[in-house]
């Protein structure tokens, strides 16, 4: 597989954790629980929320091709990636964009622990969506390419 069709599973992968994610935040949302923890998050399902979802998503899924050792599986890969866009929600989106404060606390006190939940949502998806589609994802070499006798060039 190219560099460039490796670049757009992990955006496509990603791209699908945040369209499942955006729709598990909806019906946390509408179901009541973030209610009844005391958390102000329940948005609607409109178009400009799941795109700005599937498209940041999809950024987010340039992390599955960062290498970790083969040791790691897939789930904890897409624990480990959840990570990124949790910390960045903490304290950059919700501090200055949504000027909810750092860690979201205005929405309520348990509000950082919605966002690891639905961060972690996204990486298991996003993990989870690109091992099916590239079963080998995890242990792919990551070296020269194979020479012609596949050996990658050695004799």
């Amino acid at each position: 597989m190219t560099r460039l069709a490796h670049l757009a599973l992990a955006y496509a992968a990603g791209s699908v954790g945040g369209a499942v994610t955006a729709v598990v935040i909806w019906l946390v949302g509408i179901l009541g629980v973030t209610a009844v923890a005391g958390v102000a998050i329940a948005p609607s399902l409109t178009p400009a929320w799941l795109y700005s979802r599937i498209v940041w998503g999809g950024l987010w899924g340039f992390l599955l091709l960062i290498a970790l050792p083969d040791r790691w599986s897939w789930w904890q890969r897409g624990l480990l990636f959840s990570l990124g866009p949790t910390l960045v929600t903490w304290f950059v989106v919700f501090p200055l964009k949504a000027q909810v404060g750092v860690l979201g606390l205005d929405l309520g006190s348990l509000t950082p622990l919605f966002v690891v939940v639905f961060n972690g949502v996204w990486g298991l998806t996003t993990a989870a969506a690109m091992t099916l589609a590239e079963p080998g994802w995890i242990g792919r070499r990551r070296g020269p390419a194979p020479g012609p006798t596949g050996d990658a060039g050695v004799s």
